[in-house]
């Protein structure tokens, strides 16, 4: 069982920055995927950047591309995610992932494809 501890979402105004962490503990042996996924009120959960093991090959949701950058530590149990830029459609409920994988160049989008999720972070944005 690995569990996942997100931190680092809070209020910001438009055009300022967060960084998310997300702390991964107990059986994290083996090469784990990562990825952050959000979920505003009222809509479903969103796809929004994605890592592999090595750290090499990342992914990103159009929405975020240019403004946020994930990332993993060298002991590959703990995963950032800087955000810059921020806009207000950018609220919602950010929730780290953790899928186990064999390749560690693969980088998984889906979150039905997760084995593991965090209890999410707040982040909200004002206008």
């Amino acid at each position: 069982q690995v569990h996942l501890v997100e931190s680092g979402g809070g209020l910001v105004q438009a055009g300022g920055s967060l960084r998310l962490s997300c702390a991964a503990s107990g059986r994290t042996f083996g090469s784990y995927a990562m990825g952050w996924f959000r979920q505003a009120p009222g809509k479903e959960r969103e796809f929004v950047a994605a890592i592999s093991w090595s750290g090499g090959n990342t992914d990103y949701a159009n929405s975020v591309k240019g403004r946020f950058t994930i990332s993993r530590d060298g002991a590959k149990n703990t995963v950032f995610l800087q955000m810059n830029s921020l806009k207000p459609e950018d609220t919602a409920v950010y929730y780290c992932a953790a899928d186990r994988v064999i390749s560690q160049t693969r980088v998984v989008v889906k979150a039905a494809d997760y084995d593991y999720w965090g209890q999410g972070t707040q982040v909200t944005v004002s206008s």
